[in-house]
């Protein structure tokens, strides 16, 4: 059973509007792998239940993780006040991250829309070999851009069409020729969905991470709970838990 530990801020800075990046050293770095995330437990006692954050890259150490985020309420705009040196209570690594030996040996292609891109950091860092990581982003706010472009070739895609493509990340894959045996993915839902109906297209196993709908992060408010093609062995219907059987899972598992 995972516990809460105290951690401390190393660094914050803003990326983009409504966007931090912060940097948390900690003893769970050396646990945690690409598509987990971790619940950061505000201080306001107003607040009660953690607020899950994917894990977004871990230092060559393995002593600090690094979560990059969107205010979304309360919780997540109280952690963005918080300054180096400040103490902080964590609980993590959490879920089933990417299968990254799915990926061995393949053309892998790596997609993240919005606040699903930092997840595909690590990750993109992980995955060795042949690789395509292609980006959605509403505007010219390109967070995460130059840490992606370190660790393989970059497509981008911006709903206004100011950089890269104009549309989503399948209208990049589409525009661009891009090809691949397998996908791993992060994003909003109708981005998954696209993913999904063209992994069926092209006979190709999609991994996604649903983590965008997550509440609670620990599977005590069942606010996650997503449709799948197996029963579950504990509930016996045809659910899962995000938080706790996720967030990643095969495509074709899923109802989305």
């Amino acid at each position: 059973m995972r516990q809460k530990q105290k951690a401390a801020v190393l660094s914050q800075r803003q990326t983009a509007p409504e966007i931090y990046d912060m940097w948390i050293e900690t003893d769970l770095a050396g646990e945690a792998g690409p598509g987990q995330f971790i619940c950061i437990y505000p201080k306001s006692e107003s607040t009660l239940l953690p607020r899950p954050i994917s894990i977004c890259q871990v230092n060559e150490q393995k002593t600090a993780i690094r979560i990059v985020y969107r205010i979304a309420g309360k919780g997540t705009r109280e952690f963005s006040s918080y300054k180096a040196g400040e103490e902080i209570f964590i609980l993590g690594p959490l879920g089933n991250g990417f299968p990254l030996q799915k990926g061995e040996g393949k053309r892998v292609l790596l997609m993240g829309g919005g606040i699903g891109i930092p997840p595909i950091l690590q990750l993109a860092q992980e995955i060795k070999g042949d690789k395509q990581i292609v980006l959605g982003y509403r505007d010219n706010h390109l967070f995460l851009k130059e840490d992606m472009e370190k660790l393989g070739a970059v497509q981008i895609a911006t709903e206004d069409g100011s950089v890269g493509v104009q549309g989503n990340v399948m209208d990049a894959v589409r525009q661009k020729g891009l090809e691949a045996d397998v996908i791993f993915a992060c994003g909003p839902m109708p981005m998954l969905r696209a993913i999904k109906a063209y992994a069926q297209e092209k006979n190709i196993p999609a991994y996604i991470s649903l983590e965008e709908h997550m509440a609670c992060g620990v599977g005590a408010c069942l606010g996650c709970v997503v449709k799948t093609k197996e029963i579950d062995h504990h509930s016996h219907v045809h659910n899962a838990r995000i938080c706790t059987d996720g967030p990643v899972f095969e495509a074709e598992e899923v109802e989305i």
